[in-house]
């Protein structure tokens, strides 16, 4: 079961670093966070970025499954979790 359940995990962890679109409002950034809660639903925070003047833009959680990865290359090295 345990490796069941690193491989299902893996699945979700793996859009961290990613740049992803939001399928139904468009919205764009970096996947930075993945939520597991206790009612099954599993949302990723999205950070946008900086705009135009620089400014740290808001981010945004949405449904793991409304989510597209844009770039197979994530934008930085993510954590190894499963180090022990």
């Amino acid at each position: 079961m345990e490796v069941a359940l690193r491989l299902y995990m893996k699945k979700y962890l793996d859009i961290l670093g990613h740049k992803v679109s939001d399928k139904v409002t468009g919205f764009n950034g970096v996947a930075v966070s993945v939520s597991f809660d206790l009612y099954g639903c599993i949302q990723v925070v999205v950070n946008p970025g900086l705009s135009s003047d620089g400014k740290p833009m808001d981010s945004h959680w949405f449904d793991f499954n409304r989510l597209q990865v844009v770039d197979l290359n994530p934008v930085m090295k993510r954590p190894d979790y499963e180090k022990k």
